[in-house]
């Protein structure tokens, strides 16, 4: 059975990091495990935690009037999950639920604003990787669009006479 620790050292997120701040992200950690089709965040409630995931997929939603729950993005094993924790008003912004039997490590967002204010160092790592994370995603959805746009291209909608 691996290590906390070694679970944290070891995912794609922190890949990179200076052992300095290990300690950190462990006191600030939990495993967290999530059944088959168990909500993980619910947009508009108090984001209190960071999750990476560790085996598993996740799907990231947004609800729509008329049609509700959207998947906007699936997420896997190496990826990170919720960013709402690092912005005022600390809202979840989507909600996510788990596609399949999921692990994922849970750091407590509290605690890691706390130590991001105190050593400036370790809050430019945090928030830099947050911010890659963020532009991967933000790429992945235009591409999702782009894709969506051009197969509405090609079905054209009959005009009426």
């Amino acid at each position: 059975m691996e290590t906390l620790d070694h679970i944290i050292q070891s995912h794609p997120f922190w890949e990179g990091l200076n052992p300095r701040y290990l300690p950190i992200l462990h006191e600030c950690a939990t495993i967290a495990k999530f059944g088959v089709g168990q909500p993980i965040l619910h947009a508009g409630v108090d984001a209190d935690r960071f999750y990476l995931i560790c085996t598993g997929r996740v799907a990231l939603e947004t609800f729509v009037a008329g049609k509700g729950a959207i998947t906007i993005e699936t997420l896997d094993a190496g990826e990170a999950l919720g960013w709402s924790w690092l912005f005022p008003p600390y809202r979840w912004n989507f909600s996510a639920c788990s596609l399949d039997l999921t692990e994922a490590v849970a750091f407590g967002a509290h605690r890691l604003r706390k130590y991001a204010e105190e050593d400036h160092d370790f809050g430019y790592e945090l928030t830099t990787r947050v911010g890659q994370a963020l532009l991967q995603r933000l790429q992945a959805t235009r591409l999702q669009l782009v894709h969506s746009m051009s197969h509405l291209e090609s079905d054209p909608v009959p005009l009426s006479p």
